[in-house]
This record gives C-alpha cells, sequence and structure tokens, in this order.
C-alpha cells in the first residue's frame, strides 16, 4: 500500500520547496505536477498542435503517456518512456503549459496519470486541488498557507535577489487577484480539504514548516 503526503495552498506559500524537503526527509518521490503539465505541452507541440484548437487538444491528450522517476536523486520527466528533462523549460512549452493546463480534459488526464503515480510509490505532491481531487483518500493533507503581505514579501525578496526589478505593492496585488481567481474557478478551485491540517507559516522558517509536516506525516503514515 503506497502511502501520500497531500500538500495544498496559494501561490507563494512555499509549497515546492517544503514538499521537495519532505519527500527528500521520507524517501518518497516528490510529484512535480507543473512539470508534468509541461511534459504534455510538448506532446501537444510535437503533435503540431495549436495552442487555441480545443478538440485538437482534448483528443491528442488522452494518448500521451507522462510519469516521473528518480535517478540519482534527479527528478525525470518522462514522456512516452524518454527523458524530456532538457525540452521542457522552453519559453514555448511554458505558454503551451499555461494555454493547455486550463482545459478539463488535459486536467482529467494529468490527475488519472498523477493518482497512478501515487498508487504505486510513496509521493509527497503539492498544488491547488492535491487533497480535494487527486488524492481525496490520502491520510496525511496539509493546508499550507502564509498571508499575503509575507508572501509577497518572500516573492519580492527572490527577485531583488536574482537583480531584477520588483515592486512590492504590486506583487501584493497580483497574489491577491491570483488567490480570488485560484479558489473562485469553476474547476477543481483551490480549498482546504475538511481533514486537512491547516499550517500557516508566515512567522516560521521553512525549517520550523518542514518539521511540522514530518511530525504530521509520522502520526498519520
Amino acid at each position: 500500500m503506497s502511502r501520500s503526503v497531500a500538500i495544498d495552498g496559494p501561490a507563494g506559500a512555499g509549497k515546492s520547496t517544503i514538499a521537495k524537503l519532505v519527500a527528500k526527509e521520507l524517501g518518497f518521490i516528490y510529484v512535480d505536477t507543473g512539470a508534468m503539465y509541461r511534459a504534455m505541452a510538448l506532446y501537444l507541440l510535437r503533435k503540431g498542435i495549436d495552442r487555441n484548437d480545443t478538440d485538437g487538444i482534448e483528443s491528442a491528450c488522452e494518448l500521451a503517456d507522462i510519469s516521473l522517476d528518480y535517478v540519482d536523486g534527479q527528478q525525470i520527466v518522462l514522456l512516452m518512456g524518454e527523458n524530456v528533462n532538457g525540452y521542457i523549460r522552453t519559453e514555448e512549452v511554458g505558454n503551451m503549459a499555461s494555454a493547455s493546463s486550463v482545459n478539463p480534459k488535459v486536467r482529467e488526464k494529468l490527475v488519472s496519470l498523477q493518482q497512478k503515480l501515487a498508487s504505486e510509490k510513496d509521493v509527497v505532491m503539492d498544488g491547488r486541488d492535491i487533497g480535494t481531487v487527486v488524492l481525496p483518500d490520502s491520510r496525511c493533507k496539509i493546508y499550507l498557507t502564509a498571508s499575503t503581505a509575507v508572501r509577497a514579501k518572500r516573492r519580492y525578496d527572490e527577485l531583488v535577489a536574482k537583480g531584477a526589478d520588483a515592486d512590492l505593492a504590486q506583487i501584493e496585488a497580483d497574489i491577491a487577484e491570483r488567490d480570488e481567481r485560484d479558489m473562485t474557478r469553476e474547476h477543481s478551485p483551490l480549498r482546504r480539504a475538511e481533514d486537512a491540517v491547516l499550517i500557516d507559516s508566515s512567522d516560521m522558517t521553512i525549517e520550523e514548516v518542514k518539521d511540522r509536516i514530518l511530525e504530521e506525516a509520522g502520526k498519520k503514515l
């Protein structure tokens, strides 16, 4: 029986960073759902399908086989059995992923692939609808959040560290708008699962959040 940790929460809550650390400590596979959407986008581009061709996207996505594996601690994204790590981070793929990921059929297909992965391996998965839609039966669900101001400041610090121009007020407005969009969208809106443990990381370090989740996992798994 495979085990899972499902982590949901709004943009900028630190889900991916925390999920990777938790997976490493537990010896589980970290499922990068975003990378899976990018692999699907690459598949569609290779099939020559236009991002606005809804019917083409819907019929093609049914045949895509996407999974994740780990080799020497490195996540490998497999598309039809091929390692596509070197191809999925381009601007073209990112744009196609953004357009195709809103398609309900694409979401449906990837959710079923994510569920298949979780049935075969111990996983830590993060996203917006993991505990509610993808892994509703997971015994360890976490809803990770932080105040809008804290999330904006973290993003601002990240950008400044990279030498980019950043406007804190604008970032905070963008995050608030994205929260609204994620929580009110028609398909798989962001919400806390009834049995998810709420962790507000506003005043916590990454280490403290990781330890708190590991404590929950220890009790529930």
